[in-house]
């Protein structure tokens, strides 16, 4: 039997070290990049999350289908939360602890945000929102976070300045649902029309789920308002409103959230004149200019994606963002050459105007808000064509 020397065993060590090593990077190397998916797909708030969905599924599979990145397929590890927070919390916990995903987009409803955000933070999770309240961002409590679409002082500022400046309202009335999200933004509303010399004179939150909503619209024109705001994704309450005022015989307009533009408003609408004197929220990225034209960006990605994605019923912008999301995490991932948390936040920190289809995307270590301001407008809600929106009168 051959002794065996120190500098043998040592030397045999480092061997199986490297050796290990090696296999490690191999296993990583062939490990899919786990995308963790939160939204709501079923339940009165899920018209963006199927929006979204579809989305998000494309563009993994087309990347999975050119070879995935760095060689890796990317796991898109999808839980409904229903729009239930709770569910969405624990959705979340399996996600960090058990299926250790390398990165999350959503939820996509603001309620369920404000309960999963400190969780994805506590497990240094890197984590992409598309939702609008402004506490959610937080570069200090939750740097881990990122959004890519505006805040909702962004949405607020802009819609503020229509009711204002261009529809020259004086009366405002406020409605939002009683969600996290609906109840906050009522909140914002009403502060933000104050400040600028406004005569608020209703604001209430509905239960999204209200099956009469007349003696709202009622109430609003009571109090003779100039405009009625709208704060509420549920595409469900949003008919129901545009219904009542229809019945009502009220012509006055209705000023607010992206969503009452959605086709699934369409559907449920008893009259298509129901859904006119609408204004949405909108981008200049998903809009078609006087020439009923998209931006160059904007074109190309219809044109990829017609026959593949349905457009009609949904809203571009969901569509749209859904596919930057995965982007962003795949860019990342290939530009490291890891999937670790620490890679992927660090280089989302350093990210200066990523060309994404949504927008122009910016982030540093101090600033997680990262959609561009200029980029928003108010768009016609019955425009719709292809997911897109038509400038609401007043724009260049």
């Amino acid at each position: 039997m051959t002794a065996l020397t120190r500098r043998g065993v040592i030397s045999g060590s480092l061997g199986i070290g490297a050796a290990n090593l090696l296999a490690r990077r191999a296993s990583a190397a062939a490990e899919p990049i786990r995308f963790g998916w939160l939204t709501a797909l079923t339940g009165p708030n899920s018209a963006a999350g199927i929006g979204f969905n579809r989305a998000v599924t494309y563009t993994a599979a087309k990347i999975n289908a050119a070879g995935g990145i760095n060689g890796r397929q990317i796991e898109i590890i999808t839980r409904d939360t229903q729009g239930d927070p709770a569910k969405a919390v624990n959705a979340a916990v399996e996600m960090a602890s058990s299926v250790k995903v390398h990165a999350v987009f959503g939820p996509t409803n603001s309620g369920e945000s404000l309960a999963t955000t400190p969780i994805l933070a506590r497990f240094n999770v890197p984590s992409l929102q598309v939702v609008q309240l402004d506490n959610l961002i937080d570069p200090v409590k939750y740097p881990n976070a990122f959004r890519f679409a505006p805040s909702n002082t962004q949405w607020d500022d802009a819609n503020r300045h229509y009711c204002l400046d261009i529809l020259k309202a004086k009366k405002i009335a406020v409605l939002g649902d009683n969600t996290g999200y609906g109840t906050t933004a009522v909140g914002a509303a009403v502060a933000g029309f104050k400040k600028a010399g406004a005569e608020v004179v209703y604001a209430e939150v509905i239960d999204a789920n209200a099956p009469d909503v007349s003696p709202n619209l009622l109430h609003a024109r009571g109090v003779a308002a100039d405009v009625v705001v709208v704060w509420t994704s549920s595409t469900g309450l949003n008919a129901r409103l545009m219904n009542a005022r229809g019945q009502i015989g009220w012509d006055v307009p209705f000023s607010g959230h992206p969503s009452m533009g959605s086709g699934d408003v369409a559907r449920l609408l008893e009259k298509p004149d129901y859904w006119k004197n609408t204004y949405v929220v909108g981008y200049r990225s998903c809009s078609f200019d006087a020439d009923g034209k998209f931006p160059s960006r904007t074109q190309a990605f219809i044109d990829e994606v017609t026959g593949k994605i349905e457009l009609s019923d949904t809203t571009l912008y969901w569509i749209v963002s859904a596919s930057d999301a995965v982007h962003l995490v795949a860019d990342a991932v290939a530009k490291t050459g890891s999937s670790d948390a620490s890679a992927i936040i660090g280089h989302w920190n350093q990210l200066s105007k990523w060309p994404g289809v949504f927008g122009d995307i910016s982030f540093t270590a101090t600033q997680h808000n990262g959609y561009p301001t200029e980029e928003i407008v108010m768009s016609l809600a019955n425009s719709q064509r292809q997911g897109a929106f038509t400038l609401a009168p007043g724009y260049a």
